[in-house]
């Protein structure tokens, strides 16, 4: 499993754990494996550098998924080269999102899975995708203005999207690897969504509620936003990256709601007003001494 020390990856380790499925994570240095559940084992390498070919040889079930950034191509394509080498053919469950195989999408964030998921298909492994629609989690980088202002602020316009909580991303993912004909999955895009599809005036009506005080929706200029994101530290490529993906929500990219997570799990996809309760100290009583987690 790669990324089992992300936000994704967490909830994924905790359900393979519950469904005491035998896995083992990745970790760059075994320091980081200290937090994982005790019934998860761990391998060293990097995506770059992955394990040697006889540990690689040991999975018959892989789990990929990397941070959103410029190289992610790059990264994931030579694990998935050292998977080939390996000789063994083990089935992929990669972690895209939302519109990666739609070739109208130019979002460099989808964009990036598509030329993967294209040269996974390439090399002939197996693979299942699990692909959400935006997380609610990307709220967190709104907390601020939220919090201090009362504005909900993204150049989003009138788009409405399928927020999901990662925890839910997380349960359909440990699904899709502990199938029992998991051969039957190759090719199957799971789109993974929240119980519904929501404006931004929807969702500031939502932390309304929650929160017992008035937050509006502001409709951000884009280059407003662009100032936004740049204060916040990102790198270039993801400000751009953002605002490219605003410009697809706005125009109906993300309108997307599925029965993806009950399907899987047998439960409710995760409403956003119940995401909210849980990070409640994000958005209205965090110290300023403690930074919001970064995803």
């Amino acid at each position: 499993m790669i990324g089992a020390t992300g936000f994704v990856g967490h909830h994924l380790v905790e359900e393979l754990a519950d469904l005491r499925a035998p896995n083992a994570a990745m970790v760059r240095v075994p320091a980081r494996a200290q937090g994982l559940p005790s019934t998860t084992g761990y391998v060293v390498g990097t995506l770059d550098d992955p394990p040697a070919v006889d540990v690689l040889r040991d999975f018959d079930r892989v789990f990929l998924m990397s941070p959103t950034h410029s190289e992610q191509v790059a990264l994931e394509t030579t694990f998935i080269d050292a998977l080939v080498a390996a000789a063994h053919r083990p089935h992929v469950v990669k972690l895209a999102w939302d519109g990666f195989d739609d070739p109208a999408c130019r979002v460099r964030f989808m964009h990036n899975h598509r030329l993967v998921a294209e040269h996974l298909e390439s090399t002939g492994l197996p693979v299942t995708y699990v692909a959400p629609n935006l997380f609610m989690e990307n709220l967190l980088d709104l907390a601020d203005t939220i919090r201090d202002e009362g504005l909900l602020s993204a150049p989003a316009g009138e788009g409405r999207a399928g927020f999901v909580a990662s925890s839910d991303v997380g349960a359909v993912a440990a699904r899709a690897l502990t199938v029992d004909d998991i051969a039957a999955e190759d090719g199957t895009i799971h789109v993974v969504t929240g119980p519904e599809s929501l404006s931004f005036d929807d969702v500031a009506a939502r932390i309304s509620a929650v929160f017992a005080r008035e937050v509006d929706y502001d409709d951000q200029p884009v280059e407003e936003a662009r100032a936004a994101l740049r204060s916040q530290n990102h790198p270039e490529w993801h400000c751009e990256g953002m605002l490219e993906l605003y410009d697809w929500l706005r125009h109906g990219g993300c309108d997307t709601v599925t029965e993806d997570v009950p399907a899987a799990t047998g439960e409710d996809a995760r409403p956003l007003q119940d995401w909210l309760n849980e990070l409640r100290g994000a958005f209205v009583g965090r110290p300023q001494t403690i930074s919001p987690p970064k995803f």
